[in-house]
Order: structure tokens, then sequence, then C-alpha cells
């Protein structure tokens, strides 16, 4: 049995979750940080992470952390924290496709004795019905007897320069409850805010799959709350505000629920539920709702340029912010696309700027070529669909510069004051 003093660790995946965690063990241990993504190795050899969660004085103080694209160099490794992508495929059902190649690549070098950590969000029971085998599979080693598995649900939050990783309590398990501990002890070093050690890991796999589904289902209900006060003329902020002002009003507000959590997770979880024959109705609910919010702001946008008696066919709009939440880069599952979708179906000219986002990587996720700079009078429609500070800070006056004479601002993210818009959720 390992013990603190003899883990030798590796971090398998370097992106938003895996990157940071390499950097805080690696400011106290040994770590090889793997990634399957030369490009991604390269740089962060430079000292630039392009994901812009770790600073580059953060990536010089992790002085004990190296980076590889080299599977074989993992076989100097005796515990590995899986923190690959979990998406969800085009119908909406998980897609474990980047765990079981992890696990297949750990399985190659699986050693008895050796400690595999997943972090990447799954349903209930993945890790030991659909990881583990693969790890057995390839290894040939029988799973708690020559080698053992643990789980800690990672919980970043991308942009967030406030909660970071050693601020934010840790969820741990083990497959055995030696194992528990180890795993509990190995994340005691590097977070300063405690940790939570589950009683199993699909414990552990259900606590973090519905802490998203959970927001999910709270956004949905204000979506739909939002729907019923425009039909009533109510604007929705006045009305959370003053119900905001009782001490335990739950302060969620309308919008767009997209990113790699809120807007995948409950997809697993239903999956899962679905499988052992329960249709979940509350969740998946939520989740139609939440995923009609493009649509329904194309098509409120649509109305409003109608009324002002502009020609919707042929016009053009300005989307301002691709990127699924403010001041971070991450495009992934964004549902600003869905925007960009429906107003096409209008043969309606759509360009997106975003300042933050990878011109390249809007290109390769979602067929959308970014513009780099908006022109000035040149628009119909204007949607500030994301709250980037850059777009504070220019304000209403620059905001509606960029529209033509008579044209529709639209404020998603309430980042104008009010009555500076034409619209907003």
């Amino acid at each position: 049995m390992l013990d603190l003093q003899n883990i030798k660790l590796a971090v398998i995946g370097l992106g938003y979750v895996g990157l940071p965690l390499a950097v805080e063990f690696g400011k106290k241990r040994d770590v090889l940080g793997f990634d399957i993504n030369p490009r991604r190795i390269a740089e962060l050899n430079n000292g630039v992470d392009n994901t812009l969660e770790v600073e580059s004085d953060e990536l010089k103080d992790a002085v004990h952390l190296s980076y590889t694209s080299d599977a074989a160099e993992l076989a100097q490794a005796n515990v590995y924290i899986v923190t690959v992508p979990t998406p969800i495929d085009e119908y909406k059902n998980p897609d474990l496709t980047p765990l079981i190649r992890a696990s297949e690549t750990i399985g190659k070098v699986l050693k008895r004795g050796d400690i595999v950590i997943y972090e990447s969000t799954v349903y209930p029971g993945a890790t030991e019905e659909d990881c583990v085998p693969v790890l057995e599979r390839v290894s040939g080693l029988r799973f708690n007897e020559d080698f053992f598995a643990g789980y800690s649900p990672e919980r970043i939050n991308p942009g967030d320069k406030v909660h970071r990783l050693p601020s934010i309590r840790k969820v741990t398990s083990g497959s055995t409850p030696e194992v528990a501990d180890l795993v509990d002890a190995l994340y005691s070093e590097i977070i300063t805010a405690g940790t939570h050690k589950a009683s199993s890991i699909r414990v552990a796999e259900a606590a973090k799959v519905i802490e998203n589904t959970q927001r999910d289902v709270n956004i949905a209900l204000i979506n739909e709350l939002t729907l019923i006060f425009n039909k009533l003329g109510i604007d929705t902020l006045d009305v959370l505000e003053a119900a905001g002002t009782k001490w335990n009003f739950l302060p969620f507000r309308p919008g767009l629920v997209g990113g790699h959590c809120i807007g995948v997770d409950p997809y697993y979880l239903t999956h899962k539920a679905q499988s052992i024959g329960y249709h979940p109705e509350i969740i998946l609910a939520g989740r139609r709702l939440n995923d009609g919010m493009g649509a329904y702001v194309a098509s409120q946008l649509v109305k409003s340029m109608t009324k002002k008696s502009i020609q919707v066919q042929g016009s053009r709009v300005l989307i301002m912010g691709l990127a699924f939440k403010e001041n971070c880069p991450d495009l992934r599952n964004t549902r600003v696309v869905d925007i960009v979708h429906e107003l096409a179906d209008y043969d309606v000219s759509v360009d997106v700027f975003d300042p933050w986002v990878d011109a390249e990587e809007a290109e390769k996720e979602y067929g959308l070529a970014p513009i780099t700079e908006p022109e000035l009078g040149q628009y119909d429609g204007i949607v500030l669909a994301v709250a980037h500070n850059e777009f504070k800070e220019l304000g209403a006056e620059k905001i509606r510069a960029l529209g033509k004479a008579s044209h529709v601002l639209y404020d998603l993210k309430y980042v104008l004051e009010r009555g500076e818009s034409d619209l907003r959720l």
C-alpha cells in the first residue's frame, strides 16, 4: 500500500481542470503533467497557459512540475489523476470517449499497487462500471487487489479569480477505506478549504453531478418566469430585486445556460436514471427550457426589429460575446451559437465579436469566424450576449454607435443600466 511519501503523481489532461491541479501539486511535490496535445505541452513549457486559468508566475512557482505528451513516461508514476473532458454527443448522450481513452493509456503502464483517481464529471457508477473494466482489460491486473481507484470531482469555475482550487472544499473518495484515507490526505496537501471524504465513489460521483443539475433547474425556473413576465410587460430584474430582499431567496438570473458543466452534467444523470428505468421529469423539463433560450432571444430580437420597421431579411446583427461566460475564453458548449443559428434561419447576416476567444477554436468547434473589430454604424441589431469587462467599459453610448440610426439593442446580461437598451431578459 502506498503512503504519501512514496507517491509519484501524474495528472492526465492539462485543460481548465488539470493544469491548476498539476500546478498546485507541483508547488509541493514532483508531478508529471500529461496531455495528448503536443502544442499544449510546448506552450506550457514556454510558460504560457492559453486557457488563462494559471498566470505565468504561478507556472514558475510549480518548480516540481514537468510536462509531456509521451504516454510512455507515465510509467514512472504510481498515482494517476484523470482530468479529461466528459462532453455529450449530438444526441445529448454522455460521451465517455476521452475518459475511456485516458483509461486505456493508463492501463498500458499500470502496475501493482497503483491508484487511479478520476476527477471528470460522470454519472454515479461510471468509475467502477466503465473505467475500471478498461484498466483491468488493458493492464491484466485485478481491481482492488492489484490496483485501486478514487474519485474526487473537479469544482473549477473557469475565469473565477476568487474561488480558486485551494479555496474550494474538495470531495474525495476511494475504492477501499485505506485508499479513501490516502486520497483524502493527498488532496489535503493543497486544499486549504478542507476536504469531505465521501462514503463511496458512487456517492462522490452523485454529489458532483447534482451540483450543476440543481443550478440548471433553478436557472430554468427563472428563465420560465422571465418568459411569463415578458408577456405581462413586467421587468424581470425589477421582480428579482424585489424578491431578493427576502433573506432566503436564491439570487439566480435568467440567461443562456452553456459551458462544460451546467449545460452538460444533467444529461449524465438523466442518462443513468433512464438506464435503470426511471424517466426524470423536472430535470429534463429544465434542460428543454434552457436549451430553448437561444431561439427565444432571436425571436424577441426579430419582433422588436419588426416593430421598429427594420427589414429583418438581409439585416446585419452584431453579437457581442461568444464564450460561455464572462471574462473567460472557454467556448465549450456555448449557447450563444443558438442565437447565431436561429438568426441565420431569418436570413440575417451575423457578426460575432469576442476579444477573449480564440478565432481558430471558434472556427473548428462551430464553423464561426469572429470578427476582430465591429464596424461603426453598420448594424440593425446588437445583442450583448456575454458580460465581458471590455463590453461593460464601453457603455451604452459606444455600443449604440455600432448600430445604424434605427437599431435594436438587446442586453441579455444586465450589463447596461435600466432604459439604456431596447430589450433585456
